[in-house]
C-alpha cells in the first residue's frame, strides 16, 4: 500500500479523536500562559536572567502535554482489537508506524512553532525593555527550537508507547524523567544531566549557552534519544502480535 493513503488515514484518526485534539490544544494553552506568568514575574535584575529562556519558561509544562499527544495517539490502537484491525488494513507494519510517527510529528511541529511564536510575543509584553538585548536571530531560533523540541519530545513518547504498548508506561518513565530527574538531580551528578532529553533539547531555547551544548547540537543529542525510542518501538512493532 502507499504512504500517503495510511498517511491521511492516520490524520482522520487524529483529528477525530477528542483527547488527541485536547492535549494540542492544552500543549499551547499551558505553555503561553506559564510563559505570560513567569514574563510577568521576571526583571533584567533578577540572578541569571536569561531574557529568551524566560520567554519559553512555559515548554516546561507543555511538554507534558506533547508527550501525552505521542503516547496517546499510538496507544488509542492498543485496545478494542484496534491494532490488529490496523495491521489487516496496512499488512506492511513499518508503513503504519512511519505514518503514525509522521502524524505526529509534522501536527506537534506546527503547533509547536505557533506556540512559540505566541509565547515570545506575550512575553516580550510582559517583560517590556528586558527583552530589547535579544536579536532577531535568537528570537527566531527559540521558536523554530520551540517547535522542533516538542516535536521530538511527542515522537519520542510515541516511540516508546509502542515498545512497551502502553500509554501508562511511557508516560511513568517520560514525565518523572522531565519533572524530576532534570531538575531535581541536576547539577548534584555532575555534567551527566546535560545529555538528558530535556536538558539538551532546551538549550536552544537560552540566549548564550554556558555549558558544552550549543543551540543545535543539544537538538542533536535530544533527536538521539528520540531515534532511539522510536528504533525500540518500530522493532516491538515489527516482532510482537498485534
Amino acid at each position: 500500500m502507499a504512504f500517503t493513503p495510511v498517511l491521511h488515514a492516520e490524520w482522520l484518526k487524529i483529528r477525530t479523536l477528542r483527547s488527541l485534539i485536547g492535549a494540542l490544544v492544552a500543549l499551547f494553552a499551558v505553555s503561553t500562559a506559564f510563559s505570560a506568568i513567569a514574563a510577568s514575574g521576571s526583571t533584567s535584575s533578577d540572578p541569571g536572567f536569561d531574557p529568551l529562556f524566560t520567554a519559553f519558561l512555559g515548554i516546561a509544562p507543555g511538554q507534558i502535554a506533547a508527550i501525552a499527544f505521542g503516547a496517546l495517539a499510538v496507544s488509542c490502537e492498543l485496545s478494542g482489537g484496534g491494532l490488529r484491525l490496523a495491521f489487516t488494513a496496512v499488512p506492511r507494519r513499518g508503513s503504519w508506524f512511519a505514518a503514525k510517527l509522521t502524524a505526529v510529528a509534522v501536527l506537534t511541529l506546527l503547533v509547536g512553532l505557533v506556540t512559540g511564536a505566541v509565547s515570545l510575543a506575550v512575553a516580550r509584553a510582559g517583560m517590556g525593555s528586558a527583552v530589547d538585548g535579544l536579536t532577531a536571530g535568537q528570537q527566531l531560533r527559540g521558536i523554530a527550537g520551540c517547535g522542533l523540541y516538542l516535536m521530538l519530545m511527542a515522537v519520542f513518547a510515541a516511540g516508546l508507547t509502542a515498545l512497551l504498548r502502553s500509554a501508562v508506561g511511557a508516560l511513568s518513565i517520560l514525565v518523572p524523567l522531565l519533572l524530576v530527574v532534570s531538575f531535581v538531580v541536576g547539577d548534584s551528578a555532575g555534567g551527566l544531566p546535560e545529555y538528558l532529553p530535556d536538558r539538551a533539547g532546551q538549550v536552544v531555547l537560552h540566549a548564550q549557552q554556558d555549558g558544552s551544548l550549543g543551540p543545535w547540537t543539544g537538538l542533536a543529542v535530544s533527536a538521539l534519544w528520540t531515534a532511539a525510542a522510536v528504533a525500540a518501538g518500530a522493532w516491538g512493532v515489527r516482532r510482537r502480535d498485534a
